[in-house]
């Protein structure tokens, strides 16, 4: 269960609303022994202390250095599918073991969200990734960030120098994957595509185009698929 909030040996702790909801559903007892990531590295043991209403107290115990993070750290950058699809792509982006998530707002965009309620969406998301971690066995949350327009966020340079723009156009070429100690930026576009202006904006910025085949994917599909392909190289 993920604990939002650094752990240590011997400290009580409360649980969060998710993770009391958890407790609840299986119908846990005082004394029942629990497995809590602070999203930090490795996991701990830990022993229900209390449970009451509406919360629930744990002591921590001894501290396990487990890691299942993928040997290459990729972030990818995508144009928000509207509606639940993008919250369906974070829980699965994490499953597949994306090191972080930079949601954009792009020109063809369905989902335009900027300030207090773009930082809302962020936290929403966050939680996703977290609880996503919890199902698949993760023990580090990939951070998603604040959406940010395409052309702010290329003109970033904290990005990996390896950095694959998914394109419908007929000469991009198969990817090849970057060695696994390789950081990765894969980008990926809204419904409807990037424009034309975006793909050379992209490519402007050290973008590679990169094509996943002769079928037309979904905005939300389409970066599962290539998270999914790198994937397979760890397993």
């Amino acid at each position: 269960m993920f604990v939002d909030a650094a752990l240590a040996p011997g400290a009580d702790c409360l649980l969060g609303d998710n993770a009391v909801r958890h407790v609840q559903v299986l119908r846990l007892q005082p004394g029942a022994a629990l497995t809590l990531f602070d999203g930090r590295g490795g996991q701990w043991q830990a022993q229900i202390a209390r449970i009451g209403r509406r919360e629930v107290s744990v002591k921590v115990g001894a501290h396990e250095s487990v890691e299942r993070e993928s040997p290459r750290a990729v972030m990818l950058a995508v144009g928000m599918p509207a509606n639940e699809r993008m919250d369906t792509l974070i829980e699965k982006a994490t499953e597949l073991g994306v090191a972080a998530v930079q949601p954009l707002v792009c020109q063809r965009s369905v989902l335009r969200v900027a300030g207090v309620r773009a930082e809302r969406k962020a936290a929403h998301w966050r939680a996703v990734a977290a609880a996503a971690c919890e199902q698949c066995g993760r023990n580090r949350v990939p951070p998603v960030s604040a959406p940010l327009p395409l052309a702010e966020f290329l003109a970033r340079s904290d990005r990996p120098s390896s950095r694959w723009l998914l394109s419908l156009d007929a000469s991009a070429r198969s990817p090849q994957r970057p060695p696994r100690d390789e950081a990765l930026c894969v980008l990926s576009g809204p419904e409807g595509g990037f424009t034309d202006a975006e793909e050379a904006l992209a490519l402007g910025a050290g973008f590679v185009p990169v094509s996943l085949g002769g079928r037309v994917l979904r905005a939300d599909t389409a970066p599962l698929a290539a998270l999914a392909w790198l994937a397979m190289e760890d397993a």
